[in-house]
């Protein structure tokens, strides 16, 4: 019987893969998307069939499952010298990459307010995420990831020093007009508007600032499918620094 090393494939990048790095906003942050970035995609989908997922206890409206560190091997490998060119990170300073496979299964009439805008992964400027699409090739019905402007304090980004005027400008904005309603955001609205879009696409790794404003495009057909090679299956990573 052959042992699960000699299963697991050695992922790496593509000899093919496409970059391309786009700055977005007032605030020119860079946000760097790579198509076609993984050799063996197709092995990580069939992890995900096997994996053991469990509704998500933060925000995140869907599933989690641990993805295969050969994930993120693959992901230590390829990404410094993209990193130092467009973030200006320096060697050694992403010590820890945590990586999931998510699944979006939460129905928008359960969502919590705070689920229903768009939201940033933590407020430190140095942290970076991605979001790593593993569906369906280019069915509309994925989506992909929207980015945002907060009307009333014109952040795109929320760090230490913008966090308590944006809560106060949330509550704000609730008492003027009420609570979002209870549906995903993936247009413009009455507290926020859309600056960027990036459509999900099989083998499309995109990485951005934790800083940034951001949400995932559920369409209105979408069906939260919790099957992974049917669903809007991603594995999303953060790059931590210290």
């Amino acid at each position: 019987m052959s042992s699960m090393h000699e299963l697991t494939p050695e992922l790496s990048a593509s000899p093919t893969a496409r970059i391309e790095c786009r700055y977005i906003g007032v605030e020119q942050y860079p946000l760097l998307i790579v198509d076609d970035f993984l050799n063996s995609p197709e092995w990580l989908v069939e992890q995900a069939s096997q994996a053991d997922f469990a509704p998500n206890q933060g925000l995140f409206p869907g599933h989690r499952a641990a993805a295969p560190s050969a994930y993120t091997d693959a992901l230590e490998r390829a990404l410094p010298p993209l990193l130092a060119d467009v973030f200006g990170t320096r060697p050694g300073d992403i010590n820890r990459v945590e990586s999931s496979f998510s699944l979006v299964t939460q129905a928008p009439e359960s969502l919590k307010p705070l689920q229903r805008i768009p939201h940033f992964d933590s407020r430190n400027p140095r942290e970076l995420a991605s979001i790593y699409f593993l569906c369906n090739r280019l069915d509309a019905r994925y989506g992909g990831t929207g980015f945002y402007r907060h009307r009333r304090t014109g952040f795109e980004s929320v760090t230490d020093d913008r966090f308590n005027p944006y809560v106060a400008a949330l509550e704000q904005d609730a008492q003027q007009t009420g609570l979002p309603a209870a549906d995903y955001i993936r247009s413009d609205t009455a507290a926020f508007e859309k600056i960027a879009e990036v459509s999900a696409r099989y083998n499309r790794l995109v990485i951005y600032p934790c800083t940034v404003l951001h949400s995932g495009i559920i369409d209105a057909s979408f069906d939260f499918s919790r099957t992974p090679a049917q669903a809007r299956l991603s594995i999303n990573s953060f790059l931590v620094n210290h």
